[in-house]
């Protein structure tokens, strides 16, 4: 199963960014089409601000990569085979078995980072930037602070490399991460039925909303952006807001206000004193 070239860099890049614009353009044409809220801000402002924030995180990464060891976490399962290094790499499992844990326990990762990005002080001030988005839109869904984005690729490199994941599975979970939070991040009007179908398997637009409330027991929630199993599992699930979705406010208290709009703003907040 080929889906890159031997450096393990080309394909997956196109292959990844081609995914994302077309999750992208379809969730955009979507919003437009179905809003589910009356926006508070403009989106000019915002969106420049965001993809600008998307942009310089890509570049982080990519420094790091060339910088230092092939830090992104293809190359680090690459490596990982060519070691025998994790569990699927001891293991005699059918590749369709291992293609499928690998997906379920590194989406599992990712609820469990997110978890820990907003119970812990330091990863929250990293954390916040991405709650003090003001609207919630598919922009949102890659406003993430550089810093917050490089922590997180570590932490998938260390699970990937402790799995023994192999390429084509991380290749294949980062683009289904990707593609489930823009879906998810987008301010798009779903069916309630559609909606109740799709969150007993995937986390939709309406449950995630919840997560980006101002208040904090309804932030505190709802962590998941792939399988929505895990908030049911470990207690933390909310169904709806208690304002309702059109009623609701988002964003962080102390941040309403164009601020967050602002690029050096969202860059520099976490470096400003901690406000709950």
């Amino acid at each position: 199963m080929q889906l890159f070239q031997p450096d393990g860099t080309v394909t997956e890049a196109t292959l990844r960014l081609g995914v994302f614009l077309a999750v992208f353009a379809v969730m955009a044409a979507a919003e437009a089409l179905l809003p589910k809220r009356r926006l508070s801000y403009p989106k000019g402002r915002r969106w420049i601000t965001n993809l600008a924030i998307v942009a310089f995180d890509s570049a982080v990464v990519r420094l790091m990569a060339a910088l230092t060891v092939p830090l992104v976490a293809v190359a680090a399962a690459m490596y990982a085979g060519t070691q025998g290094w994790g569990l699927f790499n001891w293991l005699d499992l059918p590749y369709w078995l291992e293609l499928l844990l690998a997906l379920v326990i590194l989406d599992l990762a990712i609820w469990f980072q997110h978890l820990v990005s907003h119970k812990v002080p330091l990863f929250w001030r990293l954390h916040q930037m991405h709650h003090a988005d003001v609207d919630f839109d598919v922009t949102t869904a890659i406003r993430f602070h550089p810093i917050e984005i490089a922590l997180s690729m570590l932490w998938k490199i260390v699970c990937v490399v402790a799995i023994g994941a192999s390429p084509e599975a991380v290749i294949l979970f980062e683009i289904i991460l990707n593609g489930c939070a823009i879906f998810n991040h987008a301010n798009v009007a779903l069916p309630v039925g559609v909606d109740r179908f799709l969150r007993a398997f995937i986390v939709t637009p309406d449950m995630h909303r919840v997560h980006h409330s101002v208040l904090s027991h309804e932030h505190n929630s709802n962590y998941g952006f792939n399988l929505s199993i895990w908030d049911r599992l470990f207690g933390t699930y909310t169904p709806q807001p208690e304002n309702g979705h059109e009623g609701m406010t988002i964003g962080l208290s102390p941040y309403q206000n164009d601020n967050p709009t602002r690029f050096s703003w969202s860059l520099l907040l976490p470096f400003r004193s901690l406000r709950r």
